[in-house]
């Protein structure tokens, strides 16, 4: 996390200056400069551009479950429902929610009021 914070803000500042403030080596900066990403690493970068594609496909509405299921259809590479959801979270893809169904009272109708055959009293006569 520091390398990174290092390579995005080396423009303003010297590597030297960032390397020393945040108490890492120059010369780990350095390695971690050269070294190649990881398989894991490149396999959830493809991942996630797969993953971008279904989402975007489905018009933003599935989550990790329908993404998982459509990432599988016809595949022979195993991955798991967690590891998609967590690269969707790394990736900030969210699936949409179906809205609930609201029905309000309308209050301003002209249709009769049932009568009160019970003659309940909902007012208060004294306090307690």
């Amino acid at each position: 996390m520091r390398f990174l914070f290092i390579r995005a803000e080396k423009a303003k500042y010297p590597c030297t200056v960032l390397c020393r403030v945040l108490e890492v080596s120059r010369s780990g900066y350095y390695e971690f400069e050269k070294r190649v990403p990881s398989k894991r690493a490149s396999a959830d970068q493809e991942l996630t551009i797969q993953i971008q594609e279904v989402h975007q496909k489905s018009r933003q509405t599935y989550g990790s479950t329908r993404v998982h299921r459509e990432l599988r259809k016809g595949r022979r590479n195993r991955f798991g429902r967690k590891r998609v959801a967590m690269l969707m979270g790394f990736a900030g893809i969210v699936g949409r929610c179906r809205r609930r169904f609201y029905r309000a009272t309308n209050s301003s109708h002209g249709l009769p009021v049932a009568a009160n055959l019970l003659d309940r009293q909902f007012e208060i006569s004294r306090q307690r």
